[in-house]
């Protein structure tokens, strides 16, 4: 079995942690549980060592695992309590963008997971397509839809 060696996921947890950490956050908005995810994710990497084509291949791959996971732990821990916003240091740098955050973080997930890879991740519509499986019109939808609904929080 082709297993990743020590250095090759040092190498990928250099490299995309904070991609995959920043990802889950969106979803989870809980440090505690995207830990317990990005073990997940880094142990799927270890155990499948999966060949991939190029470095955006394996960027994909983990994001989509990343992305995967999380919906799975949401749907498995769904009758749990989540430590909520106001009790979470500081998300953002920027005070103001505390705010805009909260109101992302409370998107359903769909909506938020496009948001992210296209504005903060800087991922165009082919690729978030690519990541997450879906049409590239289901992706300008959800972005669509999730600019309205943040439109709509922010001015209430």
């Amino acid at each position: 079995m082709n297993k990743k060696s020590e250095t090759q996921i040092q190498r990928v947890i250099a490299a995309y942690g904070d991609l995959l950490y920043r990802s889950a956050y969106v979803l989870l908005a809980n440090p505690d549980d995207i830990q317990d995810v990005l073990q997940e994710v880094f142990l799927k990497y270890m155990d499948k060592a999966p060949a991939f084509q190029n470095e955006d291949h394996e960027k994909a791959w983990l994001i989509r695992v990343t992305v995967n996971l999380c919906k799975d732990f949401l749907r498995f821990n769904r009758r749990h309590a989540y430590v909520s916003l106001e009790q979470l240091d500081a998300p953002c740098e920027i005070r103001e963008d505390h705010g805009i955050m909260k109101e992302v973080l409370s998107l359903p997930s769909k909506y938020k997971t496009v948001l992210l890879l296209y504005y903060i991740e800087g991922y165009r519509l082919k690729e978030i397509s690519r990541i997450l499986g879906i049409s590239e019109s289901a992706v300008k939808k959800r972005l669509q839809r999730g600019k309205e609904a943040l439109k709509q929080k922010l001015t209430e």
